[in-house]
């Protein structure tokens, strides 16, 4: 089978290469195996593949392959499983190997693609909503009962979209942040009752101080982090919380220069790895949700462009260009 692979730890465009692998194994007990037809390029996926901060760097003893999220079709199952079929459309996560054309999988792990749903959305499915799900309970813990205006980073990415269409919904006062007067002007179009800032513009934080009613932020989310961090510090309220799930940005902030103490700060972490730590049955609750969001909501889950495994190199460059919209695809045929 073909397969993405990387032997260590690097820029993605030069540690990756596309490779024959040997087929995954039958599926024991309780397992499928699928054939994948798409999956999403996610900057987790990048990061994973360069290395996080202190990761241990080295060649590996075997190849690895990258990717956790996916959709394909089930072509066989193991003793026990019951609610999945051959010739079934399925999407997954977190899985790993998605960037191959075949892997073996928990039944567990593998959801049925709600019909009338499109590959494309399938392939999109599941890392999303459930990262909406989570940032959702993380701002709900930070404002202890006090609703406070919300301010979020990269809000024309796919997640940043999601958090929008959420908080109309919900009535939540979130101002949206994006890097430049064009992606401003497109999301203001696409949801015109939040109000929307470029920090292009040389005023941006007093355009953010003034649309959260003077006293700052309740809460940050933020997904770009680096040398902003500090200037997201200052949007918040004292006592406020910034909850970081992202690298998108360069450069650092040192952690003392924050006034963390003086001002009752706090700083978060959110990872969507956190989510299986959550019962089963409340995993089950998530993937519900975000099933629905696929079957009644489809734009919600836009596709910048798909591009076939030998052509991830492009698919890299799409997926990092500035103003993408949509989550770049890597697709394989069904046979």
């Amino acid at each position: 089978m073909r397969a993405i692979v990387h032997d260590q730890h690097g820029e993605a465009r030069r540690v990756l290469r596309l490779s024959e692998q040997p087929s995954p194994p039958a599926p024991a007990a309780g397992q499928v195996r699928v054939r994948v037809l798409s999956r999403p390029v996610h900057p987790g996926d990048l990061a994973g593949v360069e290395g996080f901060p202190g990761a241990p760097r080295g060649r590996f003893a075997t190849p690895r392959i990258p990717g956790l999220e996916g959709m394909g079709v089930v072509e066989t199952v193991g003793e026990g499983v019951r609610d999945l079929r051959p010739g079934q459309r399925v999407a997954f996560f977190p899985v790993p190997a998605a960037w191959s054309e075949l892997l073996t999988a928990p039944s567990g792990l593998v959801v049925p693609v709600p019909e009338g749903v499109s590959d494309e959305t399938a392939a999109l499915m599941l890392v999303n909503p459930i990262t909406l799900l989570t940032l959702l309970r993380a701002v709900e813990d930070a404002q202890h009962g006090q609703a406070g205006p919300v301010v979020q980073t990269a809000a024309g990415s796919s997640v940043g979209k999601l958090v929008c269409a959420a908080a109309l919904e919900h009535g939540t006062p979130l101002v949206n942040l994006v890097r430049s007067a064009t992606g401003a002007q497109t999301l203001r179009r696409r949801f015109p009752g939040l109000p929307t800032i470029s920090t292009a513009d040389t005023g941006w934080r007093t355009q953010v101080r003034d649309a959260t009613g003077g006293r700052g932020a309740r809460v940050v989310l933020d997904a770009v982090g680096g040398s902003l961090t500090g200037e997201l510090a200052g949007l918040l309220d004292d006592g406020g919380t910034l909850i970081t799930y992202g690298q998108l940005g360069s450069g650092s902030t040192p952690l003392e220069s924050l006034a963390l103490t003086p001002r009752a700060l706090t700083v978060r972490g959110v990872s969507i790895e956190q989510w299986m730590a959550r019962t089963p049955e409340e995993r089950a609750e998530d993937v519900a949700f975000a099933a629905r969001l696929a079957s009644t909501a489809p734009e919600l889950f836009e596709a910048a462009a798909g591009y076939d495994l030998a052509d991830f190199a492009k698919a890299v460059d799409h997926a990092r260009r500035p103003g993408r919209s949509g989550t770049v695809l890597l697709t394989s045929p069904a046979s």
